[in-house]
């Protein structure tokens, strides 16, 4: 047994950055210096109508409106510090031992500038669980995103007038350690087509016609046509304000319709296909792939009329088993690895001197 002098003693990332008095940094050394610990996570939307009354509704939005406001601040912030020294001592290559990265060139001399805004495939609060796809794909790439995505928010709030205004600011100021965004990471559009309105567009089960369709083409139409203006309206927005930024947009992988729900939230999908008495999963999966793939091909229509705008179809990622999924609309930590890798994939190919 080793004695307690002869352990080698374990440094945090604080220290090691704190050691090394210059040359280039980790993301996780320069967070360190940066002094910015993780900013608490804001109530969502539903959890701070479900605990007010009648009677303060009004004050618990306007409660939630300002905590996220200070959640938004805060990860810019640390944003802003984290950047801001990478950019001054350059990105080192994490597989290199920290006592030589002093005298090391840069891995990547000028970080990408990545700014993230969308729904819970981005931001998923889910304690212990690692997040969604941005803070895997962050350690992926080597440096920070400025996320202010939100679980459980939609496309048609996103581009809404509040929400647009914080879209706007980012791309009219650009990175908050200096220059343009290099690129703005945009996941919307789940939330829109599931959940009680799905109703709206799912028959009721007939034996006698193909189960695609069991989607009434003019409803769906309809929902769909308010997504696709929320994105049109983005790309938009980035042509008039900041045209040279690029936008990745991706699809959602093919949920499965099993009831499963998450801290009391959901499910999204099943209750739909109970109402118009679907008589299994496996008919009611099919329907939601019918959606989802209809989905993804306005996305791909969108990247392909438009100038630096990138989709990622990712569809088909994940095997289809419940267990791929950690509840009806959410991959397990294993899924989330992977879409997060098939992002990296993306953004290397796009910005090859500037991905690690």
């Amino acid at each position: 047994m080793a004695t307690k002098a002869g352990r080698k003693k374990r440094r945090t990332p604080r220290a090691r950055a704190v050691q090394a008095a210059s040359g280039p940094v980790t993301l996780d050394e320069a967070k360190a210096l940066a002094r910015a610990p993780r900013p608490a996570r804001a109530p969502t939307r539903r959890q701070a109508v479900a605990a007010a009354t009648h009677a303060t509704v009004a004050l618990e939005r306007r409660k939630l409106k300002i905590a996220v406001r200070d959640e938004n601040r805060r990860r810019t912030a640390e944003y802003k510090a984290t950047l801001g020294i990478m950019k001054a001592r350059g990105v080192a290559d994490p597989k290199q031992p920290a006592r030589r990265r002093a005298l090391a060139a840069p891995k990547v001399t000028r970080p990408l500038q990545v700014f993230a805004e969308g729904d819970s495939w981005f931001d998923y609060p889910v304690p212990f669980f690692g997040g969604g796809i941005i803070p895997r794909l962050e350690h992926l790439l080597g440096v920070p995103i400025l996320s202010l995505a939100k679980a459980g928010d939609e496309v048609r709030f996103m581009l809404g007038v509040e929400e647009r205004k914080l879209i706007v600011k980012q791309l009219t100021k650009g990175c908050p350690a200096g220059g343009p965004w290099d690129v703005l990471l945009f996941s919307g559009g789940g939330n829109d087509i599931v959940d009680n309105p799905m109703a709206l567009w799912i028959k009721d089960f007939d034996a006698t016609i193909p189960l695609a369709a069991h989607i009434h083409p003019q409803r769906f139409a309809t929902a769909m046509a308010l997504v696709q203006a929320g994105y049109e309206d983005l790309i938009s927005l980035r042509d008039q304000i900041s045209p040279a930024t690029k936008l990745v947009f991706h699809g959602y992988d093919f949920a499965i319709p099993d009831g499963r729900g998450i801290c009391r939230l959901g499910p999204w999908l099943k209750p739909t296909f109970d109402l118009r008495k679907f008589p299994n999963q496996a008919a009611a999966t099919d329907v939601v792939k019918e959606m989802l793939t209809r989905f993804a091909a306005m996305l791909a229509q969108l990247a392909n009329q438009h100038r630096d705008v990138f989709f990622i179809n990712a569809q088909g990622t994940l095997s289809p088993v419940s267990a791929s999924w950690h509840n009806e609309l959410h991959p397990t930590r294993k899924g989330f690895d992977q879409f997060a890798k098939r992002f990296h994939t993306e953004l290397k190919q796009v910005f090859p001197q500037q991905v690690l």
